[in-house]
């Protein structure tokens, strides 16, 4: 992860938002990734917690050791790199296995994106973390604010089958994360991605001025 690339920010996006620490989070496919673009475009510094549960599997990474002596060594690939297409199928057909996943990744992760955002308050910056299990990993109450970004199931099976996903494996990643209507309710706004790209990314930007610029969250 390029923590320089992450955490840049704009002169003026920087003088113009308040300096509120927000969570994404939301269903597989939803769109939390865009959501992100669209808020580094507008001067808010974003942290994917994606990229740093890549880097700490990487080798040489806080976790990848770890993962490969509960998993086994054929989950290593040739490189050196974990197959991490395999590993997810496994994980996501057992829950004891993903569970066990969790206790190794989930908390040298949440070291680094706690240790980020002590450095964007510190540096006064206007910053968001994205987190897709950010209630299941008990991270609800720890920001300014938390938006969910939601879509119907049927157009994430549909977004899933495109990626070339097939209908039962993303029903069993869907199911393994908590339900998106508790999330909705958890959350203090949402962002529902049921139109285009460019509705997104048009509720987004709308969303985030009014969260940054106008609304004292309490």
């Amino acid at each position: 992860m390029n923590d320089e690339r992450e955490a840049e920010i704009g002169p003026a996006a920087a003088t113009a938002f308040r300096a509120l620490q927000v969570g994404i989070t939301g269903g597989i496919a939803c769109g939390k990734s865009e959501v992100g673009r669209v808020a580094r475009e507008m001067g808010i510094a974003v942290l994917d917690t994606d990229d740093v549960a890549h880097d700490v599997l990487a080798p040489g990474g806080e976790a990848h050791e770890a993962v490969v002596a509960r998993f086994g060594p054929a989950i290593r690939r040739p490189d050196g790199t974990i197959d991490r297409s395999a590993l997810g199928e496994r994980v996501f057909a057992d829950a004891e296995e993903r569970a066990a996943l969790n206790a190794i990744v989930h908390p040298p992760v949440r070291r680094r994106w706690r240790v980020w955002k002590d450095d964007m308050r510190a540096a006064g910056r206007p910053s968001m973390v994205i987190i897709p299990l950010l209630f299941e990993v008990g991270a609800g109450g720890e920001w300014d604010a938390v938006v969910c970004v939601a879509a119907p199931e049927a157009v994430v099976l549909d977004r899933l089958r495109r990626q070339g996903m097939k209908e039962e494996q993303a029903r069993r990643r869907i199911a393994a994360q908590m339900d998106l209507k508790e999330k909705k309710q958890r959350s203090d706004y949402i962002i529902e991605n049921t139109g285009s790209l460019a509705d997104l990314r048009e509720e987004t930007q709308n969303l985030l001025n009014r969260i940054f610029r106008k609304e004292t969250h309490t």
